[in-house]
Order: C-alpha cells, then structure tokens, then sequence
C-alpha cells in the first residue's frame, strides 16, 4: 500500500503531467492519408520529444533519433510492434510477427536471450513493463498497434539512460492520438490467402471550451497466416482518452483495454546440409516451415498440476494472451516560469504463455525403440485415428519422423505496474545563450506474479494444423504414456531432473529515480549533460525444487481423476509450497549522458554524446548460484545491475526534400544468466554464461523526395564480439549468435493523384546460430509491396503483401552445428500473405 500512496498522492497533489519528455505543443501529430494523399514533402523540423527534457527540431539534439508516423505504418506489411520497429535504423527486431515472442536489441547489443534487455518499450511516455525480458512475458505481450496510433519515436543510445529507467540502449515509444483536430475512420482488412478478418476504428474532435478527445481500437478474428486447425487469434483493444486544454497547459485522462490472444510460431524442423559455413536449408517433406507450425487441435490441451498442485487442464490454444486494464492521467501547468508536469498511470497486466519446443527428433521406428525397446508398438493417442496402431512408420506424415516435444504453459497471474514521472523544466536567459534545466522524480512498481508448468508429449510432423500425438507401449503391453503424453515435466534424456523450471515467481521490484539535466544553447552551439540515480527494492518469494536445500519436486497425482496411477502419473512434477525461498536485495546505480551539437548551418549539424547507462536484473538472476534463497540477498551485489557504456558521434543534413542522418557507434556492456541453446547434435539444452560484449559500427537513416517519387532507407553496419566469457572461454572473440554484421530497410514509393505504390524491403546478411560460430544462420531479403487508391473522397482501397516472394527466412537456428540426423529446429518468418483493406475517413 505504501507504494499506492506515494504514486497516488504525488498525481493527485501535482496534478500535473506532459507528453514524453516534452510540453504539449511538441508533439508532432502525423496527418492522415485521407487529408494528405497529395502532401508527402517531409516537415521542415520534426520535433523529437521521446527521451529528452524538451522536444526540439533534431537538428538542434545531440541523439540519434527515428520516427514512423501513422501515415506509413501499413506500409510495412505487418501489424506487430516488434515488425513495425524493426523497419528503423538500429533497430534489431526478431519476430515471426507474433506480439509477445520476439526479440530486440539495438546497435550490436547481444540477443543473449528473448525480450527487450536493454531497449524499454513505452506507451504515451510510461514503460509497459519495467524489464522488457521478462522470460515468457515479453513487453509487447501487452501492447497492440492500431489507427488510433499516432507514431512511434525512437532513441538509440543517447539521453535514453538518464531519462528512462532500464533503458541503457534506447527507447521506443508509441504515441497515441489525442482529438487535436476532427477526423475519425473505419478500416476493414481481410486475408486474402489466409484466414484473418480484423476492423479497426478512431474518432477524436475538439469539443469547444478547450476540450477534445480520442476513441480508437480493433477487433479480429481467424487461423491466422499459419495453418494451424483452429481459430488462432482472436480479440483485440479498445482505448481512449480527454483532454482539457487551457492556456499555459493542459490535463487529460485515458484508459485502455485489451485481450488478445495470439498462436505462438515457435521453432520447427527443417532439413540441412552441405557444411557449417555454407548449409542449404528446405522444408521437411510433407510440411512448409513458413505456414506450418507443430500446432494442432489435437495436441494443443494437456493435464498437468496447477500452482497449488492441483489437477488441471491447460489449452495451448489460448496461445499467447495478453489482458490490460489501465488508467492513467497527465497534465502539464505553467508555474511562473517554470513547466511543471506529471504522467501516472496503473495497469492490471496478466496472461498466459504456451508454446510447443521440439526436444529430440528420429525416425518413428528408432524413437519407438528408443522409448519403449524392442517391439514397441505406437498407436494414435489422439484425432481422427485415436486408437488405432501405427503401421506405416516410414511414410508417417510423408516424412516418417516423431518427435518428443516440450509443452511450456506459463499463467501470466500479475504483472501489475504503477508509475509516476514528476518533473519541471525551465529556461533561463545566460549571456548571450539560453540554458534549459529540468529535475523529476520518477517512481515504479512492477509486479512479477507467474506460474510455469511443462510436460513432454510425442508426436509427429504434420501439415495442415493436423498433427497427432502418439501411445508407445512395451512388447509385453505396458503402456508408457498418458494419453501421448510421456512426463508431466522434462525428459529423463535431458539430464535434468522432472521439476526443472517448474517455478513460481511472486517478486514485487520497486524503483525511485531522482534525475536532472541541463543544456545550454549559444547560437549554433548546443552543450548537454543529464544524470539519473536509480534506487531497486526488491522482495517477494520464489517456488520451486530448483532452488536446492533438500526440496521435492516430484509427487504421484491422479491427474485423469480414473482411480488408476499410470507412468507418466507417478511422477509429477510438483512445487514444494511449504518451502517458498525469498528474495529481498537492494541496489542503486548512477546514469549519466553528455553531448555537444552544432548546427554548422540552417541544412546540417554534427554532434558527439557519451553516455553510460544502467540495467536492474530482472527474474532472470534467481534459481542461480547468484541468489541466496534462504536469505534472499545475491551472492554478488555487482550483478543486481548491469551497465551499458556508448559513444556516438554523426552528422545530419536535411535540405530541399533530401534528409541524412549518418551517425558511428561503440558501446560495451556485460550480463550474467541463462540461454536456451542447443548442443552440436541439436538437442535443446540450457545454457549458463557470464560475458562482457562490445559493438561497434554505423548508422545511416536518409530520406530523399522528388516529385512523386521518394524513398527512405536505414541501414546499420555492427561489429560485435564476446571480448570476454568467464564461464566458457573458448567463446571468446566470437560474435554473438543472431547478429548479422549488416541490416537494412527500404521504401522505395510512387504517389501520384489517387494512387500510392511502393514495397518495403527488409534484408540482414548472414549471421551464427550460436555463440559456438560454428553453423551459419543464412540472411534474407524480403519484399513488402503495397498499393493504396483513393477512388472517391474519404475512401481508400489498399492491398499490401508480406513476404511476397514467399522467401524461406530464418529468425532463429536452434542447432551450433548440423547434426547427424540433418534436421533442425528453426523459427522463419511467415511466407507470403496478402491482405486487402477498405478504409473510410471522415
């Protein structure tokens, strides 16, 4: 309740609140395509207000700084937070274009595990959640895109630490509409090779005397763009929010709802071979890795033991399902000549996460031998066939292959987060220059309230949403699985005992950041420094036979409630509720940033920033060896935080409808945890590491408009390297796995009278599919092309296509090495899908 009081209070008794990091005439409100279709000429001065203490013209800011406004969102050809992103420059994004399974970084930083470590992911200037890589809760679990999205902002590097906690690399920030001026639409968008139906709606309007507002939101429904037997997503948002403008500043009030569920595109098997340095990748026979996944109505629901131990049953349909309730207010207010101004908001986050990993793959008749011995006999556990006995192994499924796959649940139950930003800014009249100085307080309660189950099934590889589970039973007749299922938790093959990661999160992080900055500006010269003091309070407890100290993991349960104790029931794993384990550490940490900008001329300024930047560990740090669960402290102070160290320098130029930004990086940092990695024969397996990293490189992002013709294009040239691994030093020198050395983005586009046609292109070179450097993970180049006709006013067609060239494009290998059975485990992007959209505007 304290932490209530202080966020509550300190709304109610300031009153007060701003745009992010910036008044509320800073921000720019991107014009819609129905009141623009003829005007693409790139604004004179964007303001950038996202990470800084006061929106200014770019070329006036020592950042590295990207906007995408709502104009050119659809463009992109995917809907995700995560695709939308990944289009600007230094932005790493992968995705199978699925919100909550996916990955960012950016400029090099190491994709050691999932989530957004060290980019924070806001909405309207307040993070999400206040650790992005919270393992099966990443951020954009939370977050949707639709028209009533103004634009999304990003800073890499620069001011981003000092102005944002847990944002040592950068910030992105979605920006929503606020009713600046009247107009609304409706948009109807529908697959056209795949099933997915989605509409989409927005109204704002000044209401006179100083009012306005803003509705907006979307529902949708269907398969999905993969083919998976059932209805994979469904639901959608609603949001809102008013705003009472007066002179010298302004209060607004907003709330939004979502839940929206969405099937998780995990790994699955392709084919490899030629050699590590140069393999040739295709589809296992009878299925396609870009439409199908190992989802199916016939394995999607298992029996396992809830968080009390208790038999339950968990439906992999509900895929990946997030559900926010929040509110929040902000308002800005004129003290003498002081900006004064607060944002708050709470948000009632929760979930689930499921998502179906293949352990080990072989041919039916070795697996059959393998799990039950000689003369084992399989039989369809469950679908059309239940019952009956597999004879045909070679030619099951056309590829003759089963698989032990692990079934991951986790129950999202509370991952609430309360905020509260207080700040005030002034400029002061200093000689011949103005100095800007700004000082806030900003403080936080993230929740972090999960539950983790799994189990182990065997099965086969089937296309269609089609896929079966398999009963092995012994020569003599015993029975060695529970309905296809083979454990209720992992593997005895894996090594590690049934309850591994069987675990209970109820952790409470609560943060309080006192930050301040100053900026001095003398004609074309621009010098800045800010500094931020993050204080963590961290407690709550922990449940699991992980944590060590004698606790059971294992129990009998009657799971199918039949009276009958079978294999796989005989051994549950379970939680040792009576033996929680604590957790109750501090920590603080200093963030600073400084940097120098001049404006050489009206059309071209260069800049230079240092900044160092600090991130607090999340759930990650616990059952480790850096955690003490009986006292609840870490065995190592040092790693309640990692730092982040960057150096950035650039020139930008923007004259007569040509804009380039070219900016050169270098930044360090160094983490502890764990990774999920395979071994050279592809066998899934955890792995521990302890690093320090380094990147270094390039950054272009231009822009170019002549006539009817423009285009825009990002680019980033990285370098990374482990320069050092305490726990595997064989790695040292190598590149991290997934990092391409170069990333790119294009939009070449035609707009003429009522016609818009263009493509976004996306392309990464090659990259490693682990630390190892051994197996090459190939690039790719995808084309995004769409075209957009307004026959009469206020109406728009549009047809776009992801993917259209239908490239096999690989996100992530599983394997370090090609194994001997030539099939790996791979996440792909989706293969080609085209959609059409009607929108009327008005």
């Amino acid at each position: 309740m304290r932490a209530w009081s202080l966020y509550v209070s300190t709304a109610v008794l300031t009153t007060l609140s701003s745009p992010a990091m910036a008044s509320e005439s800073t921000v720019v409100e991107p014009q819609t395509k129905a009141t623009v279709a003829a005007d693409r000429a790139p604004p004179a001065a964007k303001s950038f207000s996202t990470g800084v203490a006061k929106g200014r013209d770019l070329l006036d800011s020592a950042i590295s700084a990207s906007t995408i406004d709502a104009i050119d969102i659809p463009k992109v050809g995917t809907m995700s937070v995560a695709g939308i992103v990944g289009n600007l420059p230094g932005i790493r994004a992968e995705t199978s274009g699925v919100d909550g399974f996916s990955s960012l970084t950016v400029r090099g930083l190491p994709l050691a595990a999932d989530g957004t470590k060290y980019l924070q992911i806001q909405e309207d200037g307040l993070p999400i959640l206040e650790f992005g890589d919270v393992h099966l809760a990443g951020t954009d679990t939370f977050l949707r895109t639709d028209l009533g999205l103004s634009q999304v902002q990003v800073i890499r590097g620069g001011s981003a630490s000092t102005f944002a906690s847990n944002s040592p690399g950068g910030l992105i920030n979605l920006i929503s509409k606020t009713g600046e001026r009247e107009e609304g639409g409706v948009q109807l968008s529908a697959g056209l090779d795949h099933d997915l139906k989605r509409i989409d709606f927005e109204y704002g309007a000044p209401l006179g005397e100083g009012w306005r507002f803003h509705v907006g939101g979307f529902y949708r429904e269907g398969e999905g763009p993969r083919e998976i037997g059932y209805t994979g997503i469904r639901g959608g948002q609603f949001k809102a929010n008013v705003t009472r403008q007066f002179a010298g500043g302004f209060v607004r009030i907003y709330g939004k709802y979502l839940d929206d569920r969405q099937a998780n595109y995990s790994l699955f098997p392709v084919t490899v071979g030629g050699t590590n340095a140069a393999p040739t990748f295709s589809n296992l026979p009878g299925t396609d890795a870009r439409r199908n996944t190992s989802l199916s109505p016939y394995t999607a629901s298992f029996l396992n033991v809830d968080q009390n131990n208790n038999p339950v049953t968990n439906d992999g349909r509900n895929g990946i399902r997030g559900v926010v309730k929040s509110v929040g207010l902000e308002a800005q207010f004129e003290i003498s000549d002081w900006t004064v101004s607060n944002k708050f908001r709470f948000a009632a986050n929760s979930g689930d996460y499921n998502e179906n990993i293949s352990l080990l793959t072989l041919p039916a008749e070795t697996m059959a031998a393998t799990l039950g011995g000689p003369g084992a006999v399989l039989t369809y556990a469950s679908g059309p066939k239940a019952g009956e006995a597999l004879t045909d192994l070679s030619g099951l499924n056309g590829n003759g292959l089963l698989t032990v796959p692990l079934y991951i649940h986790a129950r999202l139950n509370n991952l609430n987060n309360v905020t509260n930003d207080v700040r005030a800014s002034r400029v002061w009249t200093l000689g011949d220059g103005k100095l800007t100085t700004t000082a806030g307080l900003y403080a936080s309660s993230q929740n972090v309230d999960m539950y983790w189950t799994f189990a182990t099934g065997l099965e086969g590889f089937a296309a269609g949403g089609s896929t079966t589970r398999f009963n092995v039973t012994t020569a003599n007749g015993l029975p060695l699985t529970d309905g296809g299922i083979l454990t209720y938790g992992f593997p005895a093959f894996l090594g590690v005992p049934l309850s591994t990661y069987h675990r209970r999160y109820d952790v409470n992080y609560r943060v309080i950041a006192p930050y301040a900055s100053s900026n001095y500006q003398l004609g074309k010269l621009s010098v800045g420094a800010s500094l931020r003091l993050d204080y963590g309070k961290v407690s709550g407890l922990l449940y699991g036979a992980d944590l060590g100290g004698g606790r059971n993991g294992t129990g009998t349960v009657d799971l199918d409630g039949n009276g009958v104790i079978s294999i796989p029931e005989a051994q549950v794993a379970v939680l040792p509720l009576s033996q929680p384990g604590n957790v109750d550490y501090k920590y603080h940490y200093l963030s600073y940033s400084a940097g120098v900008n001049y404006r050489i001329a009206e059309p071209i300024s260069v800049f230079a920033r240092y900044s160092r930047g600090g991130r607090a560990a999340a759930e990650r740090v616990f059952f480790s060896p850096q955690h003490d669960p009986a006292g609840g402290g870490l065995t190592d102070p040092s790693i309640a935080y990692g730092r982040v160290k960057q150096a950035e320098a650039g020139v930008k130029l923007r004259h007569e409808g040509i804009s380039v930004f070219l900016t050169g990086f270098w930044a360090t940092t160094s983490e502890s945890g764990f990774q999920i990695g395979a071994d050279a024969t592809g066998a899934a397996k955890v792995i521990n590491f302890s690093r320090s990293y380094s990147a270094k490189g390039l950054e272009l992002e231009s822009e170019i408009h002549r006539g009817p013709f423009s285009l825009a294009l990002g680019a980033t040239y990285a370098k990374s390297k482990i320069d050092q691994d305490t726990t595997d030093p064989t790695l040292n020198g190598n590149r991290p796995r997934h990092q391409p050395s170069l990333f790119f983005t294009a939009r070449p586009q035609f707009e003429q009278g009522i016609v818009t046609v263009g493509t976004t292109i996306n392309g990464t070179t090659s990259s490693f599919a682990q630390d190892s450097n051994i197996l090459k993970q190939p690039g790719y180049v995808i084309f995004n092309p769409f075209l957009f006709v307004r026959p009469v006013s206020r109406v728009e067609l549009g047809l776009t296509a992801y993917n259209v060239f239908d490239k096999l494009a690989f996100v992530n290998i599983s394997s370090a090495a090609i194994p001997a059975s030539g099939v790996v485990n791979a996440q792909t992007l989706n293969g080609r899908t085209i959609t059409g959209t009607v929108r009327f505007s008005f």
